[in-house]
């Protein structure tokens, strides 16, 4: 065997064939959506294909639950896939042929020693920690409990010239001889990967910075099993947070189905995620998935670490929100409202008698204060909730501020329902200019500033701030809304001595 493996790369292939193989994990971290969406650019990029494969060398892992987990976060970002998924678990008999290839060459042996052996073995050499080839002229048979190792040159070096991080150097004598089938019997992912890439003809391994201390391993098996031209290799930067630390499920949010039910938009997400280790050379960040993918190459990622910026997420996809015709904003919001449609005797459209208020006609007259406001789907409810209850929920801060020590309080409630009994609430511009006319008049009246708006917005939705009130209070229509002008009133009265 060669002490030196030279991973030679070149990105002029007619029909680059790419691969995403995760681990069913049972969630789809998003690091591994940002591999997978990479892969997938490259590849539509390059006009080649895209392979999905399962690395289930753990085959309790291939349940469907597993297997969703991958597949509906992938649909949901838009990526699409030339062939697959395969399933490691399915091509057991392949591996154990390499296997027994390795075994009958002399590049693998078995090994029977223990964890418990090997750190006995340790102390007694007075040699590091780590496996130092202690079975390779044991002629340990096999049997229960007994692993495979793969002997690992002991001189020179395996160089992988990687697309992102240039010529990256592993001395051989720094390579243990590392296991390729456990104990249990089942094939590691190292001799797993080899074979598969082989028989996939996988052109590129487009996948993270973690899993580069891996690829001289998988260059050694190749080269044992006598592969020719192993895939280019390109390891794309960690995803870290702004204290520069890994992302982990233990301390982020990683899972992209969390993004999904949280209310951040595909579109947005694909282009955040392209943007973290790549950059557009023109620096325009928010465009068109069409655009990343004719933009889109290798050479052009950076590796450093990428920081996964929630702020900057949010920015992307408020933007995206924005960009919303209004009924494309209700259609989006709409599995995002929990609140049913409701029936009570509204105004809505000079109508007299009872309709019902639909969440979507709420969200779609609203949609161009809604859009300014929220950076994700899920706020929309907080925004619109008042308007589609039976009940007002007194914010006690607000009331207390607005109505018990309002100035004039409760003569702007009297006097605002006394006159918009009067309207047809066809006019949101009407509706403001009577309500405004109250405090003009009781400031008069007084001599001091009386502020109307304030509590009347109180007294019907419960809350200090909110939208613009005058369109809310249309779709409230009037009979809610005096009817929540009584309550407020009442209320007032029966709270003071």
């Amino acid at each position: 065997m060669s002490s030196m493996v030279l991973c030679a790369y070149d990105q002029r292939v007619t029909t680059p064939r790419v691969r995403f193989a995760p681990a069913p994990t049972g969630f789809l971290h998003v690091g591994s959506a940002r591999t997978a969406l990479f892969n997938w650019l490259y590849a539509r990029h390059h006009g080649g294909q895209m392979v999905l494969r399962i690395e289930d060398t753990d085959a309790a892992l291939k349940t469907q639950q597993y297997v969703d987990a991958i597949i509906e976060p992938l649909r949901w970002l838009g990526l699409d896939w030339d062939e697959g998924p395969h399933f490691q678990s399915d091509r057991s008999q392949m591996h154990q042929a390499a296997l027994r290839q390795l075994l009958d060459c002399g590049a693998a042996y078995f090994c029977d020693l223990t964890r418990d052996d090997i750190e006995q073995r340790c102390k007694q050499a007075g040699l590091p920690v780590g496996y130092h080839g202690w079975s390779r002229d044991r002629n340990v048979a096999d049997g229960p409990g007994v692993v495979v190792r793969f002997r690992c040159p002991d001189l020179g070096e395996t160089v992988v010239n990687d697309v992102v991080r240039g010529r990256v150097s592993f001395p051989n004598e720094s390579l243990e001889d590392f296991v390729i089938r456990r104990g249990d019997g089942s094939i590691t992912f190292h001799l797993a990967n080899a074979v598969d890439d082989h028989d996939m003809a996988i052109s590129h391994v487009i996948r993270g910075e973690d899993l580069l201390n891996t690829t001289p391993r998988v260059l050694l098996i190749r080269e044992a099993l006598g592969y020719s031209s192993p895939p280019v290799y390109a390891h794309l930067p960690l995803l870290v947070d702004d204290k520069r630390r890994k992302l982990s499920k233990r301390r982020h949010d990683v899972s992209l189905d969390d993004y999904r039910r949280r209310g951040y938009l595909p579109e947005a997400m694909v282009n955040y995620l392209a943007l973290l280790g790549w950059g557009p050379p023109d620096e325009i960040e928010i465009r068109p998935i069409d655009e990343i993918i004719k933009l889109f190459d290798l050479d052009a990622v950076k590796p450093a670490p990428a920081f996964f910026d929630p702020v900057r997420l949010d920015h992307i996809n408020s933007s995206y929100i924005k960009s919303f015709t209004p009924q494309q904003f209700a259609a989006s919001a709409d599995p995002f409202i929990t609140s049913s449609d409701i029936n009570r005797d509204s105004s809505v459209a000079a109508s007299s008698s009872p309709s019902s208020i639909s969440s979507r006609s709420v969200v779609e007259s609203l949609a161009g204060d809604i859009q300014q406001r929220i950076a994700r789907l899920d706020e929309v409810q907080g925004w619109i909730d008042w308007i589609l209850s039976d009940e007002v929920s007194y914010d006690d801060k607000a009331w207390q501020k607005s109505i018990v020590k309002g100035r004039a309080a409760a003569e702007v409630l009297e006097a605002v329902e006394e006159r918009l009994a009067d309207d047809d609430f066809t006019s949101a511009e009407r509706l403001e200019a009577i309500v405004m006319s109250v405090g003009d008049e009781l400031s008069e009246r007084h001599g001091v500033r009386v502020r109307s708006q304030a509590p009347v917005r109180v007294a019907v939705s419960g809350r200090a701030a909110g939208l613009p009130l005058w369109m809310p209070l249309r779709l409230l229509g009037k009979d809610e809304t005096l009817s929540r002008l009584r309550k407020a009133r009442s209320r007032l009265a029966s709270s003071r001595p």
